[in-house]
């Protein structure tokens, strides 16, 4: 017994001893960036390598955030995300309602066409939906940064449908004798009891809207419009990139999906396991 016991000890420390090796190892590029940030060009360019800004340039982030319109370009930023996520939450979750819990004919063809487009890449699309903004007179504006989410993402829907089915189907029954109606069983049993689901979609249009860049640069035409990831490519000089203040910008890029994923992550886990395991 004492020996399984000192078996079980030892693999336990070799197991967080790698996992804190692996974790540091992922941390550098990310520390390495912040150190860079706080440094003055002549230590950035150096050698031998300075490895710590002496004294720190913490001008390096007033200059990032007042060299160019930062705060305009975030509000953009921010109301992309915000008006996307609401749309992705509300029909992708629809979407993956039907195909879960209502059955109806052609359901499980129709759902393995869905799955058919998470195949597509974004290149294969870009000219016909570049061609579609244009004829409904959205490009210069943030619609075709938003609107594609009020129409589903395979993925999503994949994801939430998955979830669905592992939700007791006697819940739903239940609530349906008492004559609750789909409409009520879908906001008041299956979304309170998809929060893990619907928190690893919002954390990926989170991620996947403050990082974009080819989509703010096909669709929007005017500079007041830009985001903070084409903000930041225009304030590149070709002769001079300007590190101080790119680096700090890079660093105040990082933080919110870090942050975000440390406040979501306990839901984020579960929305991905459970999602995964279910048939």
């Amino acid at each position: 017994m004492l020996k399984n016991a000192r078996k079980i000890d030892i693999e336990t420390i070799v197991l967080l001893a790698i996992l804190i090796l692996l974790t540091l190892v992922y941390l550098v590029p990310f520390v390495w960036l912040v150190l860079n940030s706080l440094k003055t060009n002549t230590e950035l360019f150096s050698r031998p390598v300075v490895w710590f800004p002496n004294p720190p340039q913490w001008g390096n982030y007033v200059r990032a955030i007042t060299d160019f319109p930062f705060f305009l370009y975030l509000r953009n930023t921010v109301t992309i995300i915000v008006f996307h996520t609401i749309g992705a939450l509300i029909s992708n979750s629809l979407v993956a309602y039907g195909f879960s819990r209502i059955q109806w004919p052609g359901r499980d063809k129709v759902f393995i066409l869905v799955l058919l487009g998470i195949m597509l890449p974004f290149q294969v699309v870009m000219i016909p939906t570049f061609l579609l903004y244009q004829q409904l007179g959205f490009m210069g504006t943030l619609l075709p940064l938003i609107v594609h989410a009020y129409f589903g993402n395979p993925f999503f829907i994949f994801l939430l449908r998955q979830f669905f089915v592992g939700i007791p189907k006697e819940i739903t029954e239940s609530a349906k004798i008492d004559g609750a109606n789909e409409l009520i069983v879908y906001w008041k049993l299956i979304l309170p009891l998809a929060k893990p689901a619907l928190a690893t979609i919002v954390i990926f249009s989170f991620m996947n809207n403050w990082n974009d860049f080819i989509g703010p640069l096909i669709y929007l035409t005017e500079t007041r419009l830009y985001t903070l990831a084409i903000g930041i490519q225009q304030i590149m000089d070709r002769n001079d990139p300007r590190w101080s203040i790119l680096l700090p910008a890079g660093v105040i890029m990082t933080t919110p999906i870090l942050v975000i994923f440390f406040v979501l992550q306990k839901y984020f886990i579960q929305g991905i396991s459970l999602s995964g395991i279910k048939g």
